[in-house]
């Protein structure tokens, strides 16, 4: 199974104690078995491990939230683009940007008492999913069905279900 290629910029506040390249291909195969539609090299998605303030403007400029927030995602095609990449195999197709605040990610995770890596890959996953056309702000079926997609896609990679604690 092929994944989509994830290209990094990590800053520096985000260490180096963790492989993020690895991270990033990882995460992008696994997401890449549940979700065939991106299970391609052709499909490029540009990472941005940031710092709070980077998100803080974004989130401002683009939603206008005037806070940092853990994950934005901007998709670049539509679905039905998406879905038409798979008949032109070789044409490189931009699907979107995901950037994470490291702040916000790392506090996060302080709060759930998981460790930093299993919370940014779930967030990863999360903007993966963005970025497949995925949301859980319209509809509460839909917010159900993508956390479902989530808990599956982690699960495949060790981690426990992130919305455990849901009555």
């Amino acid at each position: 199974m092929t994944s989509p290629v994830l290209e990094l910029d990590v800053d520096p506040i985000w260490g180096d104690s963790i492989d993020w390249d690895g991270w990033a291909a990882e995460t992008a195969a696994a997401v890449a078995a549940e979700v065939p539609e991106i299970a391609s090299e052709d499909i490029l998605v540009s990472v941005v491990l940031a710092d709070d303030e980077e998100v803080h403007g974004l989130n401002r400029q683009w939603r206008g939230k005037d806070k940092p927030t853990n994950v934005l995602s901007f998709p670049m095609l539509s679905r039905e683009e998406l879905l038409r990449v798979a008949e032109c195999p070789g044409a490189p197709a931009m699907l979107g940007d995901i950037i994470m605040a490291f702040g916000v990610c790392s506090r996060e995770a302080d709060e759930k008492s998981v460790a930093l890596a299993n919370h940014a890959t779930h967030l990863l996953v999360h903007g993966l999913l963005h970025l497949v056309g995925y949301d859980h702000e319209e509809s509460v079926e839909e917010a159900v069905a993508m956390e479902t997609l989530e808990t599956r896609i982690l699960a495949g990679l060790g981690i426990p279900d992130p919305y455990g604690d849901r009555a």
